[in-house]
């Protein structure tokens, strides 16, 4: 009997991605659930909006729900008052439609189990977090069968546990599911399937599902209108096969219209939407795109760079050399080269909060061809098992970021090299590597260094700032104090002890100050990090260069917040070190 290995490999990722959704790693203790949250709020907002509330203009009811659950983030970004006077959704209505069976199963287990029917209580937010799960789980085993018309069994396993374990996709599918892009991917893998099938045997059914298929995409998010050139140019990798494909495409150009017609079906709920909110059938959501100045960094950079935190996409790309002979060739590239280009142009480059780039992860079912085309080349040489080798590490080290991840230590949008580098598969960093985050200024070892303690005090003091405020800590003057001067050329080691009692630790931080000849050097850390959770005692550490003009330097320590800060500084150290 041939041992399937790619139905074991599905069954082991989808155990994979229930666990991680039942891990603790992102629950806070005592604490319900709630993934209909910030960017997510704005995808389902839709549906309590519709269902339970009937007001889809004015949301009256939000600002209490809001205070209840911290759905917004703050502040409602997600729907904004348009010309009508009414508020009208800043993120389309598709993934609402993909999410309202699971609304409507946790409508009613509410309603069975004594739960509010507001739309943001468990039930609710159970039903669409494992509604995320589900599509996820249907759309991998059905993307493997695809595969499989291509590669055999063992390229086509490796395939999909690379894809879906060395890569972000399963942050957006176990923890961050109620975002669009784990209700996006199935619609992928659909594309690609209904297209296979209308190529195989062309008819009507086929050819509207893909109708159907792409416009609910495009009213899911607008950019993912581009997997049109996945049926269209299918097939037409030669010049022979491609003249062949007209041919039947004129022999059933009557499919053509069925295509176009449910895709207006399936496009029309958000049209009419828009002309019940806004008046107008087409409403501007205010994104924007820099075409002529794409922002490369979102795939080469420190912040959250696609290639340098899911290094396992340089197999896709290379993968694209190796589909020559393949009928998805030319929908591939044309597909996995303006969808990047698209990503990358997007102005809000750093995408809010991100582990690697989140806005490619659902289009990974094509990505998957490019990347099984690679592995099959890799088998047919003999780097088959150096290759298991540097998969098992990829898997681990993408398992192990996302860990830190979801502990805020690797950040959602302030990463840079000196910093990752630092925490770089390290389950417990320390304050001095936390710094990294804001100053690259790091000294690596302390040996051979000689110390002079400028202050160091373990009294408390209590500290209360009020907004876009500061309080001094520490200030050493020339001449007043030889003890607490800064002589010259060294470094300043900075130590402390702090425990904010409030919500002023965001846009809070420590600051440092050295003055000499007419020239300031401002360092700063954040007090809010991931060592550091409110109403704790926690530890800060950081380093300050002292360049050599900077002779007989005043330094100055406080404290800055952007928000009301209440809290108390219980040990302070700083150190001059000099070689």
């Amino acid at each position: 009997m041939k041992i399937k290995y790619s139905l074991i490999a599905c069954f082991i990722i989808s155990i994979i991605i229930v666990s991680y959704r039942f891990s603790p790693i992102k629950y806070v203790k005592d604490s319900p659930l709630v993934v209909t949250t910030w960017d997510a709020l704005g995808y389902y907002i839709y549906l309590p909006s519709v269902f339970i509330y009937h007001d889809y203009k004015e949301l009256s009811w939000f600002p209490e729900k809001d205070k209840e659950y911290s759905l917004s983030g703050g502040k409602l970004y997600q729907a904004s008052r348009c010309k009508s006077g009414h508020y009208a959704f800043k993120y389309l209505g598709g993934v609402a439609i993909m999410e309202s069976p699971f609304f409507f199963a946790g409508h009613i287990i509410a309603g069975m189990f004594g739960y509010p029917t507001d739309g943001f209580s468990p039930p609710y937010q159970l039903s669409i977090a494992f509604g995320a799960i589900l599509y996820f789980i249907l759309g991998l085993f059905l993307l493997r069968k695809i595969l499989l018309k291509y590669f055999n069994e063992a390229v086509t396993a490796l395939t999909l546990i690379l894809l879906m374990l060395a890569s972000n996709i399963i942050q957006y599918v176990s923890f961050d599911g109620a975002m669009s892009h784990s209700y996006i991917f199935p619609l992928y893998v659909l594309v690609l399937y209904f297209t296979i099938k209308w190529h195989e045997k062309p008819s009507v059914l086929w050819a509207s599902l893909i109708g159907a298929t792409l416009g609910l995409a495009a009213i899911s998010r607008p950019t993912e209108a581009i997997m049109v050139f996945i049926p269209l140019l299918w097939a037409t990798q030669t010049k022979e096969l491609s003249a062949e494909k007209w041919k039947l495409v004129r022999q059933n150009k009557w499919h053509l219209l069925f295509l176009i017609i449910f895709g207006f079906i399936a496009v029309l709920p958000q049209l009419l939407y828009w002309k019940s909110a806004t008046g107008s059938f087409i409403y501007d959501v205010g994104s924007k795109w820099e075409f002529l100045t794409p922002h490369f960094r979102v795939l080469f950079g420190w912040e959250n760079g696609w290639f340098i935190y899911t290094p396992v996409t340089i197999f896709f790309m290379i993968g694209m050399f190796f589909i020559k002979k393949f009928p998805f060739r030319y929908s591939v590239l044309t597909f996995c080269l303006l969808n990047i280009y698209i990503i990358i142009a997007w102005s809000d480059w750093r995408y809010g909060a991100t582990y690697s780039c989140r806005a490619l992860s659902q289009s990974y079912p094509v990505f998957a061809l490019p990347l099984a085309a690679f592995i099959n080349r890799v088998f047919a040489g003999k780097w088959r098992y150096p290759f298991y080798g540097l998969s098992c590490y990829l898997i681990f080290v993408n398992l192990f970021q996302i860990s830190q991840y979801n502990k805020t230590i690797l950040h959602y949008r302030d990463m840079n090299m000196k910093y990752y580098f630092s925490i770089y598969l390290d389950p417990h960093p320390s304050p001095l590597d936390m710094s990294l985050m804001d100053t690259d200024e790091r000294l690596c070892n302390e040996k051979g260094y000689s110390r002079q303690i400028l202050m160091q005090t373990d009294t408390t003091m209590n500290i209360k700032i009020p907004e876009y405020s500061t309080q001094l800590l520490f200030a050493s003057e020339t001449g007043q104090d030889s003890a607490k001067e800064i002589p010259g050329e060294g470094w300043l080691k900075v130590e402390s002890t702090i425990k904010v009692n409030n919500p002023g630790m965001w846009g809070s931080y420590i600051n440092s100050e050295l003055v000499g000849n007419d020239s300031v050097k401002l360092n700063k850390i954040r007090i809010n990090n991931a060592l550091s959770p409110n109403g704790k005692t926690n530890e800060y550490a950081f380093y300050v260069k002292i360049p050599p003009y900077f002779q007989r330097s005043n330094f100055k320590l406080y404290i800055s917040s952007s928000s009301e800060f209440d809290g108390e500084v219980k040990r302070i150290s700083v150190q001059y070190l000099k070689k």
